[in-house]
């Protein structure tokens, strides 16, 4: 068995799915941070109502991703990436509705 098959399932999309956005924030907030603390940094954002953008600014590299297993024939971990995409799209829906 190849590490290809090995690793082309639901679980491996979704964990790549949701670590690539959480990296992704802590990548902006190495650059961004100026000396804050994480959860003055959350305030912030929170504050200046830039919540969802940060939200759809990290989900983004999920589309790379995506790509990536698609070209190597991984479709099901392309099915766990797609399903946390989803699952991050209707939270930012959420957040703009309420």
């Amino acid at each position: 068995m190849t590490l290809r098959e090995k690793t082309d399932n639901i679980q491996t999309g979704i964990l790549s799915g949701i670590l690539v956005p959480l990296l992704t924030a802590l990548i902006i907030y190495l650059f961004t941070a100026d000396g804050l603390s994480i959860s003055s940094y959350l305030t912030k954002i929170s504050t200046g109502n830039i919540v969802t953008h940060a939200i759809t600014l990290c989900v983004f590299p999920n589309v790379v991703i995506f790509f990536f297993f698609n070209r190597y024939d991984m479709l099901m971990a392309c099915r766990g990436v797609l399903a946390v995409t989803i699952a991050w799209a209707i939270i930012v829906f959420a957040i703009k509705l309420f």
